[in-house]
């Protein structure tokens, strides 16, 4: 079993709250920059705006979803390669896509799940004994077929089992 790296909320959280407070901006004027990020793809569907309250909050409940983190990320210009620590996989190339004001970063699951399922066929590994690898039950790991969220943590442990970057897994939704 090889040791995987963890994805560090806490250093996420602080480097989006000290570029946030370098800029001047509450919590509430934060959001509204995060949200503004896709502002004509958020014309089209009507969306509801991210909350500066939930957004401040974050940092207590020391985790977030995965298509939750892609709006902090897409504001600081980051790779979340860049808040891994631990024994860290080499991935190669991992910027993120450029989505433009008409769309948002999203993960593609289905696809990570795809790309997981093939290469623990590979190994000749079960799901539970994946899980184990991973530290998770094997019900997080099936369920990435279906799912729109999961969380950053599980789905950057998959992205460095894979050894494959996370931008991979991510494509600009126009819904």
């Amino acid at each position: 079993m090889t040791a995987l790296p963890d994805f560090d909320f806490a250093a996420f959280f602080a480097a989006f709250d000290a570029e946030r407070r370098d800029r001047g901006l509450g919590w509430y004027e934060f959001a509204n920059e995060l949200w503004q990020q896709s502002s004509e793809l958020n014309v089209q569907r009507m969306d509801h705006p991210l909350c500066g309250g939930a957004v401040s909050r974050l940092g207590a409940r020391g985790a977030t979803s995965c298509q939750y983190a892609l709006f902090m990320l897409r504001w600081l210009g980051r790779a979340p390669e860049d808040f891994l620590t631990g024994p860290v996989v080499d991935v190669g190339d991992v910027q993120l896509p450029e989505p433009g004001p008409g769309s948002r970063l999203r993960w593609d699951l289905n696809q990570l799940h795809t790309a997981l399922n093939k290469q623990r066929q590979g190994r000749g590994l079960t799901w539970s004994q994946l899980a184990q690898e991973l530290g998770c039950t094997p019900s997080r790991l099936t369920n990435l077929r279906t799912a729109r969220l999961a969380d950053m943590n599980l789905v950057m442990r998959v992205t460095q089992w894979l050894g494959r970057p996370a931008a991979e897994f991510m494509h600009a939704a126009q819904w």
